[in-house]
């Protein structure tokens, strides 16, 4: 059976899925070059994430925090959309609001054959 080469989905039928734990992430799409899933931060919650392997890209889709970047932090809100660099330090800190975010991880060039 050969993998389709395109997909649709619906984000609220996604977040619908999503357990109402603290801090949960639900992958929704892999295929070789590229990882998709919805990530959930309620408000007061700690985000405690590892850098990763690979550049991603994060869509807020509703909640407002701060973003730690290395050094550097700035506050994001609905429509911010951040690229974090692979190996890069990273976290969400004050989170007012209960956060949903779109998150896309690019397999790094090694992996990909």
């Amino acid at each position: 059976m050969t993998q389709s080469t395109w997909q649709v989905f619906d984000l609220e039928q996604i977040k619908g899925k999503l357990k109402g734990e603290t801090v949960e992430y639900l992958e929704f799409l892999n295929v070789p070059a590229l990882n998709c899933g919805v990530y959930f931060l309620a408000a007061g919650s700690t985000d405690m994430q590892a850098p990763h392997d690979e550049d991603e890209v994060y869509l807020v889709l509703s909640g407002r925090a701060r973003m730690r970047l290395g050094d550097a932090e700035r506050a994001v809100g609905p429509g911010s959309l951040l690229y974090v660099g692979a190996a890069t330090d990273h976290s969400f800190f004050e989170i007012e609001e209960d956060m949903t975010l779109l998150v896309m991880f690019a397999t790094t060039p090694r992996d990909r054959s």
